[in-house]
């Protein structure tokens, strides 16, 4: 493709060379680049690639895209290389990403889901509803990518331009007429979406995250850009009951549509009196709608707790706003699964068995909250910390399932370089603290404590295994070897005829 192709509409300066160039791949990483490649320089808030434009020039770069001014003498140094200047390359990566690709996101219906909790869920629900309704979906976020054959994982939530223009790329060419996405605040923040609109955004809620050095100075600002995402789509589906609503959407320019339970005015309502479900098959709750034109509808989902009846209510926003049908909605909710997030194992009628990632206090304690409202004769919860990471969230884990559990089972979660039992005893300290009297057993081994945790379930019992979630590895002392526990769990339960 020629250079002038992909700065086509662009603002930009040709510093040096020529527009006719052309240019065989777009690179942001100086290790990849290979002849006839286009290197973008970006400034890095650990290192700067301009510092690198001599080496892609040496490795065969035909042009460089560059933010400001390289060392003195680089430029007379390469004098047959094309050297354009953006005022901000991690935007130019985008465009030109986007530009190289062919602007796969037009090819597609594009959703997008941003919030501090229930992203993961919400796109995995959505997804399920598109395509109880015929559609061929994509989807991008925590739990990787999936598309019509193919799934695989991702180092960021939202990836970097290059490949999620990439990824895009490929769904569109494997037929998907839509894609749902996760769409982060540093996504947002440092241009990995740039130059996708979205038909509909998503808001879920809002709590303090991802405010720290490299990330966001303030909650203010982290706020500010979940915003953006509601000037570049034409409907917002928005949640009316988080109060920071309001504020992220000062300066939208989309259409809002809104959800809720506690607000009476808005588009779609879930009523107060909702019910519990619980069966070997499922974990789940049912609630009546209320839609604008005041009908009802009665609403059945397949995963437990309040926070599942707004990531339902988000996905009904949505459906509706892209006209599918009733049947669709209720076949989707009731069968949309999260690998990982409170997804149930039917092993026995006689207990209930689930995985969760909760790995921290406060999605533990989210979590605790909901599975025990649906009144276990026992709640038994399966957990450790992980090595190499702060010793508080080993002493916030241990309080709250102290309080809140009445089993406790200890073991590993990815120890990486730190032994199992100095894990288990930060883990003690905090549990001392939640409840000094907590009935608990220690099994520094995880495939042994899931054993313990089957072989001694009593009826009525719900069993949280926790921490781990869709990992499909066990790191110790940095080798990971395979580790799903869904599996391990299910094989298990084949073996001592569990049923």
């Amino acid at each position: 493709m020629l250079l002038k192709q992909l700065l086509k509409g662009l603002d930009c300066t040709l510093v040096q060379g020529d527009l006719n160039t052309d240019v065989t791949d777009v690179y942001y990483d100086s290790r990849k680049v290979t002849t006839g490649g286009l290197f973008v320089c970006i400034a890095g808030t650990q290192r700067d690639s301009h510092d690198y434009a001599a080496d892609v020039v040496q490795k065969g770069a035909a042009a460089l895209v560059i933010q400001h001014d390289l060392p003195a003498g680089v430029l007379e140094a390469m004098p047959n290389v094309a050297v354009v200047r953006f005022p901000n390359t991690r935007y130019a990566l985008a465009m030109l990403s986007t530009a190289f690709f062919g602007r796969p996101a037009r090819e597609m219906t594009m959703v997008g889901v941003t919030g501090t909790k229930g992203k993961t869920t919400t796109t995995h629900m959505i997804k399920a509803v598109l395509e109880a309704a015929g559609h061929k979906v994509g989807m991008v976020g925590t739990n990787g990518v999936y598309y019509p054959g193919r799934h695989y994982d991702l180092n960021n939530t939202t990836p970097e331009s290059y490949e999620l223009q990439k990824i895009l790329r490929q769904m569109a060419d494997a037929g998907c007429d839509t894609c749902v996405m996760e769409v982060s605040s540093q996504g947002l923040m440092m241009d990995r979406v740039a130059g996708i609109h979205y038909q509909v955004g998503v808001f879920t809620n809002l709590y303090p995250d991802h405010i720290a050095p490299g990330e966001h100075s303030s909650f203010e600002e982290y706020r500010g850009w979940k915003g953006e995402l509601f000037k570049r789509c034409d409907v917002g589906v928005v949640n009316a009951d988080d109060p920071n609503t309001a504020a992220l959407l000062e300066g939208h320019t989309c259409d809002l549509v809104t959800y809720g339970i506690d607000s009476e005015t808005v588009d779609y309502r879930a009523g107060k009196e909702y019910r519990l479900l619980r069966s070997k098959e499922m974990l789940g709750v049912a609630f009546t709608l209320t839609e604008p034109d005041g009908r009802t509808m009665e609403v059945q989902v397949g995963m437990p707790g309040l926070f599942s009846i707004y990531n339902a209510l988000a996905t009904i926003g949505v459906a509706k706003v892209l006209g599918l049908d009733d049947g669709a909605i209720h076949e989707g909710l009731q069968k949309a699964l999260v690998k990982g997030r409170v997804e149930l194992v039917p092993i026995s009628s006689k207990f209930t068995i689930l995985i969760d990632y909760a790995h921290n206090e406060a999605a533990t304690e989210s979590l605790m909250e909901t599975l025990k409202a649906y009144h276990p004769r026992r709640m038994v919860v399966v957990f450790g910390c992980g090595g190499n990471r702060s010793r508080l969230r080993r002493y916030g884990m241990g309080e709250v399932c102290a309080k809140m559990a009445d089993f406790c089972i200890l073991t590993e979660d990815n120890n990486r370089y730190e032994k199992v039992e100095d894990i288990i005893a930060d883990i003690k300290v905090g549990m001392a603290k939640g409840n000094p009297d907590a009935q608990y057993v220690e099994i520094p081994d995880r495939l042994d404590a899931l054993h313990y945790a089957i072989d001694h379930a009593q009826q009525g019992d719900l069993i949280a295994v926790i921490g781990k979630g869709h990992e499909a590895y066990r790191d110790r002392e940095g080798v990971k070897t395979p580790f799903l526990e869904r599996e391990l769990i299910e094989e298990y339960a084949a073996e001592k005829g569990i049923e």
